[in-house]
């Protein structure tokens, strides 16, 4: 629209002037013309090029779900139901022991965790020197029971951790829901 105006302006200003003007102006309204054209197409060059160094610099982290595979499985025991969570955890990655948790309903109780791995301690810029689980695997274990004694059907359990990349990001806090039957205890 803009050059259309210009060039109409151009035009009904020249209308009576001689004709050398008159092509002094379209070859005016042409080099504006070109030069916004340039203008546009280097400022879209360079705003590919800084979305495509955002992008490199984004797909050196992987998603959640892909850094770290978790996995329950559930097993009826004497004292209870074993409860163990596997974490596989790509290189370059470390799950928080600290950040691990569990929650579930009243009259459900959970013995202290146990761990396939021995933690690292690292110095955290957020929480300090903790301990991590930088392994391949790592495998959470405790038994669950119910605080009479019974068997429960599909008692909700909710497990929360979280976990970093080293290369700098720590994802935000997870949590798995499930459900698990937990055994009758015997004495």
């Amino acid at each position: 629209m803009l050059i259309k105006t210009l060039l109409s302006k151009s035009v009904a200003i020249n209308a009576h002037a001689s004709k050398k003007p008159f092509t002094f102006a379209i070859i005016s309204a042409s080099l504006i013309t070109g030069l916004s054209m340039v203008s546009v197409s280097a400022q879209a060059a360079d705003l590919n090029e800084l979305f495509a160094k955002s992008n490199a610099t984004q797909s050196k982290f992987l998603p959640v779900d892909k850094a770290f595979q978790v996995n329950t499985l559930t097993k009826a025991t004497a004292k209870g139901t074993r409860l163990s969570i596997t974490f596989d955890i790509k290189p370059g990655h470390y799950v928080y022991k600290n950040q691990l948790t569990l929650s579930f309903p009243k009259g459900v109780s959970a013995s202290p965790l146990t761990f396939s791995e021995s933690p690292v301690f690292i110095n955290d810029p957020t929480f300090g020197k903790v301990p991590v689980f930088t392994q391949k695997t790592m495998v959470a274990t405790t038994i669950l029971t119910t605080n009479n004694g019974k068997a429960a059907k599909n008692a909700p359990v909710v497990i929360g951790w979280q976990g970093c990349a080293k290369a700098g990001l720590c994802y935000p806090p997870e949590k798995i829901k499930t459900t698990v039957d937990i055994a009758v205890t015997r004495r």
